[in-house]
């Protein structure tokens, strides 16, 4: 994917090393409209949008402990609009917003968010909801191996984990604490008493095709995305260290010939079948839990592991494993939680297609009912990971270099949470910001039409604007 066709929320410089910041941010929130510590670390350089890696960079923000009290006073309408007025009409193209009260819901500024545009990364928080609301969020997704219909062979079963790595122990990639294959491995080679003499791949997890509509093959090369399956290694990346990195084109048989290797058996005589249901477990890993996932889905804006989650919420939800089913069934876990999706239309879990068509309205909501305080049946306080997952402005994730290169969005640093979505002609911006007399407000951007290297700095000044706003 690059800068001539589209322009991804996370084109990273090569290295972890490069910047590594490590900052804590204390957010807690009276009255219950969120609460907890929040940890973030591992920061991100947008190269190509920022400028090149030498260029220094803004100061880190200060840690800040301060409670927020359920008194803060809400902005008025007026006085919000007067203050968002300047930078929303410096954005070119079709713009879309809305501001909400945490606390109470309330809608404080609405500008067109009923248009329906196309979200980029954001569309990313409909799959996060969507898992979160759908899926045991205290468990992992398990890669297993059972015994084939062989004897000396064994099935390696895909059961969706893309964090699954191939480095041995001590070596970090992009996942934290992902499952091993070299664990999995040991753990088959206990297990069978006689010689392995093949290895065969189970993906009918999944089913339909591999790449979604709206996607540009040229993505995979470019270390964006890779063809989903249930089973592959590190996301798919060739390289398991880097966050954007050229990706494989058949993720599932590259782990199965990974496992191969790692049990000396002929790594070419890889091939699919559908293990059976009844087989004997030899072996399994498990992944993070998927409250961890969705998190590191949002903070990295990682398409695979969004891709995966969207697929595992369809059959969770007992709908189609795939990529028409995943978009259905996401909205259906929103809609029954009460989220009102009138005019979403979604084709992946990523919102990489440029297909996609979400309103600022709808993640306005899907983000309010993460940070609002529960009320009745309609609970849904378990969205709060979604918070936590938010990159912080200036601090890491794809916000890590941004709310720093001009005055207008620097009061925005440490303060905006937010998750960014980016494509060409595509940026959006939408999280929370706690303003300056300590009320914590809900904010969705959204811009179709404009570059990003234009559009972007100005989303950033408007979510800065917000932070700096008493607004009375």
């Amino acid at each position: 994917m690059g800068l001539g066709r589209k322009i991804g929320d996370t084109a990273r410089v090569p290295g972890r090393g490069l910047r590594r910041l490590a900052i804590v941010l204390v957010v807690l929130v009276a009255a219950g409209a969120i609460g907890g510590t929040i940890a973030l670390a591992a920061p991100a350089v947008l190269a190509k949008l920022n400028g090149s890696a030498d260029k220094p960079l803004p100061p880190v923000p200060q840690l800040a402990l301060a409670p927020l009290a359920a008194t803060a006073p809400v902005p008025t309408a007026a006085a919000l609009a007067s203050a968002l007025e300047k930078p929303l009409d410096a954005i070119p193209g079709k713009v879309t917003g809305v501001v909400r009260d945490a606390n109470t819901g309330e809608v404080l500024w609405d500008h067109s968010s009923e248009r329906s545009l196309v979200p980029g990364s954001t569309g990313k928080l409909i799959t996060a909801a969507a898992a979160l609301l759908s899926l045991d969020t205290t468990s992992g997704l398990i890669t297993k191996v059972v015994a084939g219909p062989d004897a000396g062979t064994v099935v390696l079963v895909g059961g969706g984990d893309p964090t699954l790595t191939a480095l041995p122990e001590g070596k970090e990639g992009v996942y934290p604490e992902p499952a091993r294959l070299v664990d999995l491995a040991r753990k088959v080679k206990a297990a069978v008493k006689t010689p392995i003499t093949r290895v065969l791949i189970d993906t009918s997890r999944y089913s339909g095709d591999r790449v979604a509509p709206g996607w540009d093959p040229a993505d995979i090369k470019g270390g964006y995305i890779t063809p989903i399956e249930p089973l592959m290694l590190d996301g798919g990346r060739v390289d398991p260290t880097a966050q954007d990195g050229e990706r494989v084109a058949e993720p599932a048989k590259a782990a199965g010939q990974a496992f191969a290797e790692l049990l000396g058996v002929d790594a070419k005589q890889v091939a699919e079948t559908t293990a059976n249901p009844n087989a004997k477990v030899l072996g399994a890993v498990t992944s993070a839990p998927v409250s961890e996932l969705v998190e590191n889905a949002l903070r990295a804006s990682d398409n695979v592991l969004a891709e995966v989650l969207a697929h595992e919420v369809a059959k969770a939800r007992g709908g189609t494993a795939d990529f028409a089913g995943a978009a259905k069934e996401s909205l259906a876990a929103l809609a029954q939680a009460g989220i009102d999706t009138t005019g979403t239309e979604m084709f992946d879990g990523s919102g990489l297609s440029t297909k996609d068509r979400v309103s600022s309205r709808v993640l306005g909501a899907v983000l309010t009912a993460a940070a609002t305080p529960a009320k009745g049946p309609q609970d849904v306080q378990f969205l709060r990971p979604i918070l936590s997952g938010l990159p912080v402005a200036g601090g890491d994730g794809t916000l890590a270099t941004r709310f720093g290169d001009d005055a207008a969005s620097a009061d925005g640093r440490g303060v905006v949470r937010a998750k960014t979505g980016t494509l060409t002609d595509v940026s959006s911006l939408a999280g929370v910001v706690t303003d300056k007399d300590g009320r914590l407000l809900v904010f969705a951007l959204m811009s179709n039409g404009g570059s990003p290297a234009a559009v972007r700095p100005r989303l950033d000044d408007l979510a800065a604007a917000l932070s700096a706003c008493g607004c009375r």
